[in-house]
């Protein structure tokens, strides 16, 4: 008889759920997308580059060479002639052996201007040479 008595007594009272934990969690999530959400914005031309299903993000010292549709190359904002990108490849590799090269095509370039800017910069002695491509949306 007293176990429903007990039981009786509880039922009229309101339940309080504790917010503050949920709270916690969401601001914990949230500080967490901001901090990992990448702000970094490519300097250079605008090209269109081709997707590729399997691209991936390398964070390294980086020289940037940029191909435009009309088969124009670029590095670091300057138009330059095919010839001398071997020699600012070699430049880039004395001040920093590791580096790697990031080839960034539009997709309505040249594909023999693409390969000559490549051949150039293993002339130039870069092992690490990659072609950007974009992210499938």
């Amino acid at each position: 008889m007293s176990c429903y008595r007990s039981n009786y007594r509880t039922r009229g009272r309101a339940v309080d759920i504790n917010m503050a934990p949920l709270i916690d969690m969401i601001f914990i999530l949230l500080i967490f997308f901001i901090v990992t959400t990448s702000f970094v914005k490519e300097a250079g031309i605008d090209v269109q580059r081709p997707g590729a299903e399997t691209a991936e993000f390398e964070q390294r010292s980086t020289l940037q060479i940029g191909i435009d549709a009309q088969g124009l190359i670029y590095v670091e904002g300057q138009v330059i002639d095919s010839r001398s990108v071997r020699g600012h490849v070699a430049t880039f590799l004395a001040e920093s052996p590791d580096g790697a090269v990031l080839v960034v095509a539009d997709k309505d370039s040249r594909t023999q201007s693409v390969v000559e800017a490549i051949d150039q910069c293993r002339l130039a002695g870069a092992r690490n040479i990659s072609l950007a491509s974009r992210r499938p949306e």
